[in-house]
């Protein structure tokens, strides 16, 4: 590693920045589980908090032990996104920053800065293409060279979209091939479905920033696409039915497809995966094995109800941010009504503890293909095989999101050597050869083949 990398003695392996918000107070809970103790032996042997607010964070704290006391002398640091030279103060300290902090198109950047000038390691739980793509454009040269690994998305945004995909594409064992897998999320809940506030923040920026997206892209070197066997998959309707699991679906603009064709981009461009800094001979085998065994595919993402009435609701709000998300006044209305824009599906205060403990997801990955590699070159050949699988946990915002960013932060902790020096990437292309999924399904997110059938001619 960099000479300044092996010589940083951070007091600190983790920090959760942003401690004191919604989601920063379940990871705190989440994280606290993990807090090495004499007879519970793990990677995460310090832990410190951070955010703008002493007294705020403390009751976090307070709430996260609950209802044990919190942890006597656990660190409570004062950072903020406005104050570069705070941000430094923290990235200097710790091994690995978990940043809770957004909307990150806002408050983002200031953090990825400090930790790359720091050589500190960086996990978020963003779900904002912009703001990924930006930093990657920005900082990866930068953190190769600083020995700091950037990895935004390491939430329900976009791990079990990355991980559901990869384990998808796994099933199909040669010489059958996939074309396309399309996920179907659906949300479910025996009381009512509420949102992050931050999800709903930003999407609205997210609208506001969309020529800021494609103007960073253009910028940019064309990198080479996966080569995907087959023709395009056509565009199909903007509402179906999805019989198989009595759904109605629509298409939905998803930070996971970019996510995910991303990590399918990084995979042309590294058919072996990322080396790691001083992999053993059997981790460099795992992960040749691993990627060798997946198989690029066309990937989009579709929401899910029951009912009908379910899916215009949701081309509703969208149509809502769509609109009044292209001007400032517009904006202002859709993030000081959010209920109501929303139509109850996002609140300001967040949901209860109840409303948390009641929900949970299930996103179904349908993947069409060819049962021989060889029926794809002809012509217009229709897919043959269909192979289903499904990734469920529990509430996605503040149970899921935890569970894989703290998992993720374990991972790191634990496995530091054998992963990329440094430099800003997606989930998938680095935690894909890992235990990743295996430490999900010990803690509630689950991986399943449904079914693998042939299609009719």
């Amino acid at each position: 590693m960099q000479d300044d990398q092996v010589n940083r003695k951070p007091r600190y392996d983790v920090v959760i920045f942003g401690a004191s918000g919604f989601t920063g107070k379940y990871v705190i809970r989440e994280a606290l589980k993990f807090l090495h103790t004499p007879s519970s032996p793990s990677p995460l042997k310090t832990l410190a908090l951070a955010g703008r607010s002493h007294s705020k964070i403390t009751q976090s704290l307070k709430w996260a032990a609950h209802p044990n006391p919190p942890p006597p002398g656990l660190p409570i640091l004062t950072a903020d996104t406005s104050d570069p030279p705070s941000l430094r103060r923290l990235a200097s300290q710790a091994k690995l920053i978990l940043n809770c902090v957004g909307p990150f198109r806002l408050y983002g950047e200031p953090v990825v800065a400090a930790c790359v000038d720091s050589g500190c390691d960086y996990l978020d739980i963003c779900g904002e293409p912009e703001f990924m793509e930006r930093v990657e454009a920005g900082y990866h040269e930068k953190a190769a060279e600083k020995g700091s690994l950037v990895i935004s998305a390491c939430g329900f945004d976009s791990v079990p979209a990355e991980l559901g995909l990869l384990f998808n594409s796994r099933q199909w064992v040669p010489p059958a091939v996939p074309n396309r897998v399309e996920a179907y999320l659906s949300l479910e809940s025996s009381k009512r479905v509420v949102g992050n506030i931050g999800t709903y923040e930003s999407a609205v920026l997210g609208v506001a920033n969309a020529d800021k997206l494609q103007e960073l892209r253009r910028s940019r070197p064309k990198k080479p696409r996966p080569l995907i066997p087959g023709p395009p998959p056509p565009k199909g309707s903007l509402v179906e039915h999805q019989k198989k699991f009595d759904l109605w679906a629509v298409k939905l603009p998803s930070a996971d497809s970019i996510v995910v064709r991303r990590t399918l981009v990084s995979l042309t461009q590294n058919p072996r995966g990322i080396a790691g800094v001083h992999e053993d001979a059997e981790r460099i085998e795992r992960r040749e094995t691993f990627w060798s065994s997946v198989k690029p595919a066309h990937f989009g993402v579709k929401m899910g109800t029951k009912s009908l009435l379910g899916i215009f609701r949701v081309i509703a709000v969208g149509v809502f941010i769509g609109l009044f998300g292209k001007n400032s006044f517009g904006r202002r209305l859709l993030l000081k009504f959010p209920s109501f824009f929303s139509l109850g599906w996002f609140k300001k205060k967040g949901p209860t503890e109840d409303e948390v403990s009641s929900a949970s997801f299930k996103m179904w990955f349908v993947g069409h293909g060819y049962s021989d590699s060889s029926l794809a070159g002809s012509g217009n050949a229709k897919p043959d095989l269909e192979i289903i699988t499904r990734v469920i946990g529990p509430e996605i915002g503040y149970l899921t999101t935890p569970i894989i960013l703290v998992q993720c932060g374990l991972i790191l902790l634990h496995q530091r050597e054998s992963l990329p020096k440094g430099g800003v990437f997606t989930p998938g292309i680095i935690f894909g050869p890992t235990d990743l999924q295996e430490r999900l399904q010990k803690h509630g997110i689950c991986f399943d083949v449904i079914s693998k059938n042939s299609l009719p001619a």
